[in-house]
């Protein structure tokens, strides 16, 4: 089969032929019609996030497609189905084998391509805000990166909550699509402090759960955001990794939970369980449109160095798709 591999001297990525995956008992060979870019396919390309331990080194971490081949001991599946699943890998290339388990019924309504820009952006939203961050409705959730394709995932999850959202991008135009989606407030951060404008929503109390894709550049002001008994939830760490210094003293005032998280390293027993907790949250909603991904562009997989250079520079709102053709 085709994928797109990487040029190990400049990390330029390129189509080639590699062998095809074997289904094994309890998994689906699937040809895949759509991937999707993540920030993590980013980093794998330039060597500095590696796959987990004996899976594909392929990048790509969601897919959608047809079920080619059911395996041994597999159950409600058929040839033909349609499927779309987070990877830990293998997403970038004509088929992928996946744990049967993991994988979810396309809507009718949906095309591939929109199917494809589900799992990992919804997946990651629904893992941080309602299994560790224990969203309720009424409270206020801080969403930094809300253009992107988790934060717009993040801002439809929490309206269907019923939860309150402030938001943060960087460009008028992006703040306008959050609010397009249900964002209750939105601060563009290159403009306002965001912990000001926190404080004026909730009458000084803080938020109740923070969704912080930033890290180090946004640590004070993320501190003065935060409520008592709030859930900061580490995701990402686009403003950087090291702090000059950190007062520790608030973490006790407040009793503030400071969450680190990752999908991509989980078992594979917790992503089929997560995977069947968001299916059963979301089947319904997606069929209806309550839920829907949001797709900035299409390309074609042939251009898979343009998109990554598209979302290198940050012009995304939403999910950039790649149709494998």
């Amino acid at each position: 089969m085709r994928a797109v591999l990487v040029n190990d001297k400049n990390h330029d990525l390129y189509i080639g032929e590699v062998k095809d995956p074997i289904p094994n008992e309890g998994d689906l060979l699937i040809k895949v019609k759509a991937t999707a870019i993540n920030r993590a396919d980013l980093l794998q390309r330039k060597g500095l996030y590696p796959p987990p331990p004996g899976e594909s080194t392929i990048i790509g971490l969601e897919m959608s497609g047809v079920v080619e081949k059911v395996g041994p001991g597999v159950t409600g599946w058929t040839e033909g189905d349609r499927v779309y699943a987070l990877l830990p890998g293998g997403g970038y290339a004509e088929k992928v084998v996946i744990p049967a388990d993991m994988g979810m019924r396309i809507p009718d309504e949906m095309t591939f391509e929109e199917a494809a820009a589900i799992p990992e952006a919804f997946l990651t939203s629904y893992l941080n805000m309602v299994v560790l961050g224990n969203l309720k409705a009424g409270d206020h959730v801080l969403i930094h990166a809300g253009a992107s394709g988790v934060g717009t995932a993040a801002i439809q999850i929490a309206r269907e909550i019923g939860a309150v959202s402030i938001v943060t991008a960087g460009s008028a135009e992006k703040l306008d699509r959050c609010v397009s989606l249900g964002a209750n407030y939105t601060v563009n951060y290159k403009e306002e402090d965001f912990s000001e404008k926190v404080r004026e929503i909730t009458n000084g109390k803080g938020v109740q759960l923070i969704m912080d894709f930033i890290g180090a550049s946004y640590w004070e002001a993320n501190v003065k955001s935060i409520g008592i008994d709030g859930r900061w939830i580490l995701i990402g760490t686009l403003g950087g990794q090291a702090l000059n210094s950190a007062h520790l003293g608030p973490f006790l005032q407040k009793r503030i939970q400071f969450i680190g998280s990752t999908l991509r390293s989980r078992s594979k027993a917790f992503k089929i369980d997560l995977t069947r907790q968001f299916e059963e949250f979301s089947r319904a909603k997606f069929s209806t449109g309550k839920l829907a991904p949001i797709i900035d562009q299409v390309f074609d997989w042939k251009d898979v160095a343009a998109a990554h250079q598209y979302m290198e520079e940050n012009r995304n709102t939403g999910k950039i798709v790649l149709k494998v053709e």
